[in-house]
């Protein structure tokens, strides 16, 4: 996926975590291009969504109605569109480990035709510290731009 192409990010979010994370610093990775964001276009527009709750069932609800919106209100196609798993769903931090249910959302997003998916937004230094110290479990397949 060539990052330049991509004209809208969503970024999913832990129903769970975000009842007590307001998303700042994901949404603030990706108006400064950090970490997982780095390489979109200024132009990229930004959504975020919760998961819906374990085990992110109502994600195929909100992608549902995102690709109507998309396809009657802009001229954008859902290849145009890069879903971003947030650090909170697919790593171990200090609310929880990595989301058991990513293989199924990642499932429900392909059904609802979005291809271009992306595990991981931001990455705390102290985070990322804790995981190089083996505190925390690094996952592979997470993107992150350090």
């Amino acid at each position: 996926m060539d990052k330049k192409s991509i004209k809208y990010v969503i970024g999913v979010e832990c129903d769970k975590s975000r009842q007590r994370c307001s998303g700042f610093a994901c949404s603030n990775a990706f108006f400064e291009k950090n970490d997982a964001f780095s390489g979109y276009g200024d132009d990229t527009k930004f959504l975020t969504m919760t998961c819906g709750g374990c085990c992110g069932t109502s994600l195929a609800g909100y992608l549902e109605h995102f690709g109507k919106k998309l396809h009657v209100k802009t001229d954008i196609k859902k290849t145009e569109v890069a879903v971003h798993l947030a650090s909170c769903i697919v790593t171990e931090n200090r609310h929880h480990d990595r989301c058991p249910y990513v293989d199924y959302m990642k499932d429900i997003i392909r059904k609802n035709g979005f291809e271009n998916i992306i595990e991981g937004t931001f990455e705390s230094q102290v985070t990322h510290e804790l995981r190089d110290k083996g505190v925390y479990k690094n996952y592979e397949e997470v993107v992150f731009n350090k």
